[in-house]
């Protein structure tokens, strides 16, 4: 989309704001390029986020924040606040840092470390230059998104109480002032029958193989009556020990995913769990049904918040895709926040069409592509949080396009 075609701006950064932004960056450009590699080179999965989130919350505090490490009963998380003692919005923004299993950081956690530290330190700056400037500017490091959830303890210790914004950016193949996404849910289904010879008495036995295939066929058929952005992927991760035993033993994993969270845990979920029961009835088996993660909800868009943010990318000389009508199916746990506060979650352009979770993916997210990201994405995230700082107004537009939704604990 062409920069002329951006949704207009509800107010612009004043050129000087930008001009002192850019100038700080190029102070701190190193410093952010180094943090990028160093996470990048070290990867861990989540909640064993030892070394990034050290490495960030150092930094952080070196450079005057208050930081709190653990946080929400965490190892990995932490806060990091600059209170400017003045009267002004209260502005969150979220770095990630977890890796992915095998393929390290193939979801470019590494550029989000990294730009979301340098947008802090960028208005950090903008606020302690300008005396006319207040407000609260807070840094979340929350680990384990790949699947662990470590939002959603953070959501539920307080921590985010009293936000006015939140945001954060992700790499991507393509730049987005915003995105949709789906919620999710993990299942565990486990069925347990009764062993038996399967050719001299299968009679006595009872088959929890069956129970699993049952489900599954359930679950194929439920399909042809579900809404288009349903989507239930399920595998069979036990389906017994000997072909001539009848299996007493059968598990599986199910992910269960809609946009809207409520149609996710109060209708779709439970028709998914009732294929299960129902096989269980029919086979004689017992089932047992868990939750196998913490569920994610859909990010709710914040309109205010995009238009800052396709005016902050026009003015780095990112051009941004037209605003998506449909919903991208995937998950993250960002959307549990943005259920109880306004926020922005953009995608940042690596190199165009790039698929994350892959091992390309993590090659350029670590090299001169990635980089780029990395200053880019800190400008962007300052100009936008730098905005809702210069403008407290703004702040009250954006609360005006929030609905409060779903918490999930």
């Amino acid at each position: 989309m062409s920069q002329s075609a951006a949704r207009e701006p509800v107010a612009t950064l004043p050129a000087e704001d930008e001009k002192g932004l850019r100038a700080r960056l190029d102070q701190i450009s190193d410093l952010l390029l180094d943090v990028s590699h160093q996470i990048h080179a070290r990867p861990e999965t989540r909640f064993t986020e030892v070394f990034a989130s050290g490495l960030l919350s150092q930094v952080l505090a070196d450079d005057g924040f208050s930081v709190v490490r653990p946080l929400a009963g965490l190892e990995t998380a932490f806060s990091a606040t600059l209170d400017t003692g003045r009267p002004g919005p209260h502005v969150a923004i979220f770095c990630e840092y977890d890796a992915l299993p095998e393929i390290g950081h193939g979801c470019g956690h590494n550029v989000i470390a990294a730009s979301g530290l340098g947008a802090a330190l960028l208005v950090k700056d903008l606020l302690l230059r300008d005396r006319a400037l207040g407000g609260t500017l807070v840094v979340i490091g929350s680990p384990a998104e790949e699947g662990g959830g470590g939002k959603i303890p953070i959501i539920d210790s307080g921590a985010l109480d009293g936000l006015d914004a939140a945001m954060m950016l992700h790499p991507s193949g393509e730049n987005l002032a915003g995105m949709r996404t789906l919620s999710r849910s993990g299942l565990e289904i486990v069925f347990t029958g009764r062993a038996a010879h399967a050719a001299v008495s299968p009679e006595q036995g009872v088959n929890a193989l069956d129970a699993a295939v049952l489900t599954l066929t359930a679950i194929g058929l439920l399909r042809q009556q579900l809404p288009s952005d349903v989507r239930i992927h399920a595998i069979v991760t036990e389906g017994g020990e000997a072909q001539n035993i009848i299996p007493e033993r059968t598990v599986l994993q199910a992910s269960v995913r809609a946009e809207d969270p409520r149609r996710l845990l109060d209708d779709v979920q439970v028709r998914v769990e009732n294929c299960a029961r129902g096989a269980a009835l029919a086979t004689g088996a017992q089932v047992e049904i868990t939750s196998t993660a913490p569920t994610y909800l859909s990010i709710q868009p914040n309109p205010v918040l995009e238009a800052i943010v396709e005016d902050s990318y026009a003015r780095i000389g990112r051009a941004t895709e037209p605003h998506r009508t449909d919903v991208f199916p995937g998950s993250t746990d960002m959307g549990n926040v943005s259920q109880v506060v306004p926020t922005i979650h953009p995608n940042i352009e690596i190199v165009p069409g790039l698929t994350m979770h892959s091992r390309r993916a993590t090659e350029l997210v670590g090299g001169g592509h990635g980089d780029v990201a990395v200053l880019d994405g800190a400008l962007m995230l300052a100009m936008t949080a730098g905005t809702l700082f210069r403008f407290p107004e703004v702040g009250e537009l954006v609360k005006a396009s929030f609905v409060p939704g779903v918490r999930v604990g």
